[in-house]
């Protein structure tokens, strides 16, 4: 197989398309950040200055937390004939999550101006055992960019026949730049774009998946066994530890 010259270019423009974004929105955050007289620069760097509207702030939190891993990992727990729809649980914890952080952690967090989550830890425990809290979220954070960074990789090189290693290092050197260019709000608005393509690019995906010939209809697949294990799932009792188990940590 050799290199996919069109979907190459696809992705060169998709990649000029949000560093242009992400450097745009570095500009504006410039401009921010000489009105603000009453903000440093590292709140606006980190925080927008507490100033990002509704919309964005929606589409940013969203994907923050869905992304390729997000999407690549629901679709094969569901595949995979030991697990199945029961035992793809991401999305359902994250909404709670969500609401959780919404009903418990948003308004005294503003009403404080804290500038991370560790900061109440910090104020009430003291150093050391914010730092001890802080680390296994360090690990996680680290593991989580690597494995977002692993699964875009692998999905380009099925689709450029391109190693995946330059896939890693093209996308990271595009993230740092525009991040280290305009803190949050590069962030926030490459996000808007990078959600808008991952909805419309799905949706694409739609038709010619439904038209492939070893596609067959759902409700076939979903409870009768045939060419694996219904993709649904099923939830022994003996196991139930372990779903619950794995519910709580996500």
């Amino acid at each position: 197989m050799s290199l996919n010259v069109p979907g190459l270019i696809v992705m060169a423009i998709f990649y000029l398309l949000i560093l242009g974004t992400g450097i745009w929105a570095s500009m504006r955050s410039k401009k921010v950040e000489r009105k603000c007289t009453g903000s440093d620069g590292m709140e606006i760097t980190l925080l927008a200055g507490r100033n990002i509207n509704l919309l964005v702030g929606i589409f940013t939190l969203t994907a923050t937390w869905v992304g390729g891993g997000f999407i690549l990992g629901i679709a094969e727990a569901v595949y995979n004939p030991t697990l199945g729809l029961v035992w793809a649980l991401m999305p359902v914890p994250y909404v709670l999550t969500f609401f959780l952080g919404g009903f418990f952690f948003a308004k005294p967090m503003r009403e404080n101006k804290y500038v991370t989550m560790m900061d109440p830890f910090q104020i009430k425990y003291g150093n050391v055992l914010s730092s001890l809290l802080i680390f296994p979220a360090l690990i996680a954070d680290v593991l989580w960019v690597a494995r977002t960074l692993v699964s875009l990789g692998g999905t380009m090189s099925v689709i450029l026949d391109l190693h995946y290693v330059y896939s890693i290092c093209i996308s990271s050197v595009v993230a740092i730049i525009y991040t280290l260019l305009g803190g949050l709000y590069s962030v926030a608005y490459t996000d808007v774009i990078q959600l808008i393509l991952i909805f419309l690019s799905l949706w694409i995906c739609v038709p010619f998946m439904m038209t492939n010939p070893n596609s067959m209809d759902i409700t076939l697949t979903a409870f009768n066994e045939t060419f694996q294990a219904p993709w649904v799932g099923k939830l022994e009792l003996r196991d139930a530890g372990k779903w619950i188990d794995d519910f709580m940590v996500l």
